[in-house]
């Protein structure tokens, strides 16, 4: 569940139990072990988690429940009262999750705020055609909605020997993209005394990948340095996730977000000034307490008028443990689901925009190793972060680097023809 750090972890978890003598299985009624890899950054993920456990034990009463991510990490041992969880392993301890399967403790979760290093485990999956690689783990911010801190510890960067040699094994086992990811990456190199471009700087002298990808990067974290650098590479893909939060300066304030909205929405235009088409993702909070109609209305209005591609947003959840819960004026669910839907209206709106712009354009689209499921094309992603359908019966062609001119939106579906 959750965050691609969270899929690069379960990567790993995979990978491990393979490696040590056990099998996956698809049918759940064949299975010895069902391991649930948690998200805890909303209430509906935390019940989800849940529901997914009791659901497995539900339909075989034979099979031992792990539970390990967040929830674990933040719940700890109450959750093994529940009696659909078997085992319950922290997020640090989950990278060496085959080790426990053979105690009869049934719980292994250590203080992750303890942690001071990252944990340097290699991965070589080759199921998938772009490959993530956790590059950082950890945050050291504290914002007033967030529960991740206590979840994930401090800030802890993996060495950039380690992710150079990562990706010349990536590159090595026929990988052309990579995307870097972690808890919040703008922090890589904090602990180091370097930053994010130092690292970017090595990938591009010291690794082949033919393209890059950067996770979420807030604000402050990107300035003239690093866009000038970006703007003149050709490894990277043009796609930027902004974490954003609210676009009103009142909220930002009260969620201990350090940057103003006018900063943002400047940054934004300067980067569709200095790329060719970018994709622009956000994350946008609705509802978090204290946010007024008014707050709201002056939100609104900034995304609308905004030069973003995307905006993904979800209702605020209370989380226990945070500033947020002690907050006067909290939302209700009802105001806080219809502010979502009117964001997402807008972003529904500019993606629309932003993919037509694009037809009639040429990209390099990376072909993927499976076609797509329900029409049989081949498909792939653009630089800018298109997914793209392609009419061909050539699989010649997969895991690939083509020209691709776009040539329809239909039914939320591009279509491109090979040139």
């Amino acid at each position: 569940m959750g965050c691609k750090s969270n899929q690069f972890e379960t990567a790993i978890i995979k990978e491990n139990l393979v490696n040590n003598g056990f099998d996956e299985v698809k049918n759940l009624n064949n299975a010895d072990y069902y391991i649930l890899n948690s998200c805890s950054v909303t209430h509906k993920s935390d019940n989800e988690a849940l529901y997914l456990l009791r659901s497995a034990k539900h339909k075989n009463s034979d099979i031992k429940t792990i539970l390990t991510g967040c929830i674990a990490q933040i719940e700890k041992e109450e959750l093994l009262k529940n009696d659909f969880i078997d085992y319950v392993i922290g997020n640090d301890d989950k990278l060496h999750l085959y080790k426990y399967l053979i105690e009869d403790e049934k719980y292994f979760v250590s203080d992750v705020m303890c942690q001071n290093k990252f944990s340097e485990i290699e991965l070589s999956d080759t199921t998938k055609t772009r490959v993530s690689l956790k590059i950082q783990d950890g945050c050291d911010s504290r914002c007033a909605y967030c529960i991740i801190w206590k979840a994930r510890g401090k800030s802890r960067s993996a060495s950039s020997d380690f992710i150079i040699k990562q990706i010349n094994n990536f590159v090595k086992a026929g990988f052309k993209e990579v995307v870097l990811t972690g808890i919040h990456i703008g922090q890589w190199g904090k602990d180091l005394g370097l930053c994010l471009l130092d690292l970017l700087k090595e990938i591009e002298s010291k690794t082949d990948i033919k393209r890059y990808r950067l996770g979420s990067l807030n604000p402050n974290e990107i300035n003239d340095e690093l866009l000038e650098f970006l703007q003149k590479s050709d490894k990277f893909c043009p796609h930027f996730h902004l974490s954003l939060q609210s676009a009103n300066d009142k909220i930002l304030r009260s969620m201990n977000r350090f940057y103003k909205t006018d900063f943002y929405l400047k940054q934004i235009d300067q980067i569709n000034v200095m790329f060719d088409l970018p994709f622009l993702g956000s994350d946008i909070i609705a509802g978090f307490a204290g946010e007024s109609d008014e707050d709201f209305e002056i939100t609104r209005r900034n995304l609308e008028n905004s030069g973003l591609t995307q905006i993904h947003t979800f209702p605020y959840s209370v989380r226990r443990g945070t500033i947020g819960e002690g907050m006067p004026n909290q939302v209700s669910d009802e105001v806080k689901e219809k502010r979502a839907d009117i964001i997402k209206t807008i972003s529904r709106k500019k993606y629309n925009d932003f993919v037509n712009k694009n037809i009639e354009k040429v990209h390099e689209v990376l072909v993927e190793k499976h076609r797509d499921r329900h029409s049989g094309n081949l498909k792939g992603v653009t630089r800018n972060y298109l997914t793209v359908q392609i009419v061909s019966d050539r699989e010649d062609l997969y895991n690939t680097l083509q020209n691709v001119k776009l040539t329809e939106y239909k039914d939320g579906v591009i279509y491109g023809d090979l040139i």
